[in-house]
């Protein structure tokens, strides 16, 4: 099954920058995910097992790194999503 995740960080800390580059960089380095980045979000697409395994070791690094940092994430059944379209 596939999974589609719009991810938004937001470091609790002045310098918010650099925490939500290296986040992106590191999900860049999973080359079996699809990653497109935009101003405010990030989309991971993938196997679900895969997706929700980076992610939960990349937010709980970016934890133990920063401290204190929200993410905001939605989750979509890409599977389910693309047999609608042909509805």
């Amino acid at each position: 099954m596939q999974v589609m995740v719009e991810i938004s960080l937001y470091p609790l800390m002045n310098e918010y920058i650099e925490p939500i580059k290296q986040f992106i960089a590191r999900l860049n380095e999973h080359a079996q995910l699809s990653i497109d980045t935009k101003a405010t979000s990030t989309t991971v697409h993938g196997d679900y097992q895969t997706v929700m395994k980076v992610l939960g070791e990349e937010m709980q690094r970016t934890h133990e790194e920063v401290g204190q940092a929200i993410f905001v994430a939605k989750f979509l059944n890409f599977d389910a999503m693309h047999a609608n379209k042909g509805s």
